[in-house]
């Protein structure tokens, strides 16, 4: 089976949103074993600073790289990541597959992003969307984008 590690930087509040998710990690379970990591947002003032937020990102990135399991593969979710098809991802996700990688891991960065050197460190960047959304939003939506990718590769009819 599988192993797939959603990494993400700051922890769901929203009852909807943990609901929402719960459902995809449930569904999730018979194609995979998928772990959820959460890592808490660095503070930053109400008004912050570009270094500061720099500053912060270097501290989130630390925090991911002592999460990250070894011989792991990194999809890093950024703005500056390539749009891809929900088949796109299917088949990113069946190329990882048979590359025989112990480990996939996306990772959801806080609400200033992630840091470029982690980006830089990942196999692939993926944008959902050139829109802003939530970052809680986003886990949800990856969720989904993932157990469809496997419905996708088993050739279900979920997607349509």
């Amino acid at each position: 089976m599988q192993r797939i590690t959603l990494l993400c930087v700051g922890k769901l509040k929203e009852k909807f949103y943990i609901e929402a998710a719960a459902e995809y990690l449930k569904r999730l379970s018979r194609f995979c074993k998928l772990d959820l990591v959460e890592l808490p947002e660095e503070r930053l003032p109400d008004s912050p600073s570009p270094a500061q937020i720099e500053a912060a990102l270097s501290k989130e990135a630390e925090a991911i790289r002592g999460k990250l399991p070894p011989s792991s593969s990194l999809v890093a979710l950024c703005v500056e990541g390539r749009m891809r098809s929900s088949e796109e991802l299917a088949q990113l996700m069946a190329a990882w597959s048979h590359r025989g990688e112990k480990q996939l891991v996306f990772l959801i960065g806080g609400s200033h992003g992630l840091h470029s050197s982690i980006k830089a460190e990942a196999w692939a960047q993926l944008s959902m969307s050139p829109m802003t959304f939530p970052h809680h939003l986003a886990r949800v939506m990856l969720l989904e984008q993932i157990y469809r990718a496997y419905q996708i590769n088993a050739g279900t009819r979920y997607h349509k």
